[in-house]
């Protein structure tokens, strides 16, 4: 059973979206559809995530196309968040603190590193490159701007994300002290910027 607290922040979202009358919407996805696409991809949405998609799902460039889409272009979405830390490791000498020490060799970097990505929460395409970590039973993640290891907030949560990049609703300044996202996740909340 979703959480009313994280299915009120997806449905608001939806909502708030739909209002804008800037994206198209199709009729939700439903429960079979959702164990299609979690089978298919290995993964589980967050419930917010899931009780947007529930709601409305969005549709034209930017969104992934959880219905209809190429299945090896959504696994590239997928893979995107872990292919732009492998992409800095190679060409950025990015290296995580907690990965002990960097090989010298560029190419074991990779492999070590791969290997240490290989267990970090899977992160999910909402829009464009912003991602909500997956997770059945979690909600209330903000979402995150991802390109490689240039990581930023782009909303407290689901619903304040549809505020800040759609206008759907008052947009906080986030220079405002109430606009205080928290990562909530291992490895990704460590390079938010």
């Amino acid at each position: 059973m979703i959480d009313s607290e994280a299915v009120f922040i997806g449905a608001e979202a939806a909502r708030r979206l739909a209002e804008q009358r800037r994206v198209e919407l199709e009729p939700g996805l439903t429960a079979a559809e959702f164990d299609r696409i979690e089978g298919r991809f290995g993964f589980e949405f967050a419930d917010d995530h899931r009780a947007f998609l529930s709601a409305g799902l969005p549709i034209g460039r930017g969104w992934p196309d959880w219905c209809d889409g190429e299945v090896d272009h959504l696994r590239d979405r997928l893979a995107w968040p872990v292919k732009g830390v492998l992409f800095d490791v190679e060409h950025n000498a990015f290296w995580h603190d907690e990965w002990d020490a960097r090989p010298a060799d560029r190419g074991e970097a990779l492999v070590v590193a791969g290997e240490r990505l290989a267990s970090v929460p899977q992160m999910i395409p909402v829009y464009s490159h912003r991602y909500l970590p997956a997770g059945r039973g979690t909600f209330g993640h903000p979402v995150l701007s991802m390109y490689q290891t240039d990581i930023i907030f782009y909303g407290v949560d689901l619903m304040d994300y549809v505020r800040q990049e759609f206008g759907a609703g008052e947009s906080r300044d986030r220079r405002d002290p109430r606009w205080q996202p928290h990562a909530t996740v291992a490895f990704w909340r460590e390079l938010v910027g």
